[in-house]
């Protein structure tokens, strides 16, 4: 039972993960990095408030909400909208949803006067429940959370 050495080459029967491996990182990096850029909505500075009612619905991806930046654009879902035309547009998403509730997300440093404005062109299309989306201010800490106002009535 001599070994021999060398001389003759079989099959290599280890598996190379090196490649396997490189795809993957590359994989997690692209996801790390678009991940961000998938946020839902127009972003805004929402005003801060310390007895919030929660609004998960909020939250869904069929919800009907109206976004009010600081210089005064108003966005139906990821759309811009004039406020005047908001009000058959928002008739149009909600006649077939069981919850008629639209949420108002709204620019701490926007007019009051617009935020009005857009409020009342909502109700102009039959709908009772306007939730004011805000942020929960933490008193022992800076930070703050999502959360949302009671639902006018």
């Amino acid at each position: 039972m001599a070994m021999q050495t060398g001389s003759q080459k079989g099959a290599i029967s280890n598996i190379n993960v090196t490649p396997m491996v490189d795809v993957m990182l590359v994989l997690l990096i692209i996801f790390i990095v678009i991940t961000p850029m998938l946020t839902k909505g127009i972003s805004v500075d929402r005003v801060k408030a310390r007895n919030p009612a929660s609004m998960a619905p909020a939250d869904k991806d069929d919800a009907c909400v109206v976004a009010i930046t600081r210089d005064g654009k108003v966005y139906l879902g990821k759309a811009q909208s004039p406020p005047a035309e908001l009000g058959p547009k928002i008739k149009d998403m909600i006649s077939n949803k069981l919850d008629k509730t639209v949420y108002v997300n709204s620019d701490s440093r926007a007019k009051y006067g617009l935020v009005v404005d857009v409020v009342d062109n909502i109700r102009t299309a039959g709908v009772d429940q306007i939730g004011l989306l805000t942020e929960k201010v933490e008193e022992g800490s800076r930070s703050a959370t999502t959360a949302a106002a009671a639902p006018a009535q």
